[in-house]
């Protein structure tokens, strides 16, 4: 079935129903002293919000603009206008626009009904729509701006769209990154740099989540993806996929003959984490998730251009989801990563021309 392709442009009148009067009372709700620290965020501290259908937008708005954010840890920056969009064919998208389009204007945030009025307004960008297919549509204008740009995931809804965007960004010398907040998961990082000697191995999972207009792990299996590479780096030569109804799993096999799986869950415990095996000691990571450190990295790289996450293992997480989709349709067997990256760079090639 062929789906509508979401567009960029356009009015928000028909997602949001509140306007003149009615908006000035929702702001003025909000409180003075949320408004008074948007009011005042100093120049080159502005953030501005693209795609408010998921909760993501509001919590991140949170954070940021709490009056008690540490200036060290989140550099000032203020979360001030967002640009709603829904998607058209993705039910559980529509149907959040107009509520968080409230939520966002009780706290005093403007919504504007375009991307160019957008970055006229910011200095730093927030892409945070659900859809990953419209983000390569959607970061262009950002980029064309040279407005630091962080793309909430699913960074796009194909491999090529991933390169592309990487592409784009790097012609413009515009600093970009993408990355889920499980990254952060605490002690991973620490893991990965030694604390435990090397990485032997890890078993990461996730809730697993299908979308049909997404590859499969792309949409909530990219939690449990991000902790294994958070964990082993990347490096990883081949994947192997297998599954149930309930259940993903995902052999990767790195370089050096490590090993590293993904098991992606949807009928048991909706949480994350994993287990390392390190040179000293084996490790459980804690269950959960938490905004805060990821949004703390987002404000660095604000200040200073440097993404915390590289473009090549942000790309190969992509190509380990794709991988692990043709596998699945190959019955299990190995596909390796340079075959599946090799053909999403001549197709992002032939888009970018």
């Amino acid at each position: 079935m062929s789906r509508k392709r979401n567009t960029v442009g356009g009015p928000i009148r028909a997602l949001v129903g509140v306007s003149g009067i009615a908006a000035l009372a929702l702001i003025l709700s909000a409180g003075a002293r949320t408004a008074d620290l948007i009011s005042t965020a100093a120049p080159g501290k502005r953030i501005g919000i693209i795609g408010l259908d998921t909760s993501h937008a509001p919590a991140f708005t949170r954070i940021f603009n709490a009056p008690d954010a540490p200036a060290e840890d989140f550099g000032g920056y203020r979360v001030v206008a967002a640009f709603p969009q829904g998607s058209p064919d993705i039910e559980a998208s529509t149907s959040r626009v107009a509520g968080y389009v409230r939520e966002m204007r009780d706290m005093g945030i403007e919504i504007v009904d375009s991307i160019a009025a957008l970055v006229g307004k910011v200095d730093a960008v927030l892409l945070t729509t659900n859809d990953g297919r419209v983000h390569l549509e959607q970061a262009l204008p950002v980029i064309a701006a040279g407005k630091p740009l962080y793309v909430d995931k699913p960074m796009a809804a194909s491999l090529a769209d991933v390169i592309a965007l990487f592409e784009a960004a790097r012609a413009k010398d515009v600093p970009l990154f993408s990355a889920s907040s499980l990254r952060w998961i605490p002690g991973a990082l620490e893991l990965r740099d030694g604390v435990q000697g090397t990485v032997e191995g890890a078993d990461a999972f996730s809730w697993a989540a299908l979308e049909p207009t997404h590859p499969d792990l792309y949409w909530y299996g990219i939690h449990g993806v991000e902790i294994l590479y958070a964990l082993m780096g990347p490096g990883c030569l081949s994947v192997s996929r297998f599954r149930t109804e309930d259940t993903e799993f995902c052999v990767g096999q790195w370089a050096g003959g490590r090993i590293g799986t993904v098991r992606g869950l949807r009928s048991s415990e909706h949480s994350y984490g994993g287990t390392v095996f390190a040179e000293k000691k084996i490790v459980c990571l804690p269950m959960g998730s938490d905004y805060a450190p990821m949004l703390k990295a987002i404000a660095r790289f604000f200040s200073t251009g440097r993404p915390p996450v590289s473009a090549d293992e942000t790309i190969e997480i992509y190509a380990f989801m794709s991988a692990a989709d043709r596998s699945k349709a190959q019955g299990g067997r190995p596909v390796l990563i340079a075959d599946v990256l090799a053909e999403a760079r001549a197709e992002a090639a032939r888009r970018v021309r």
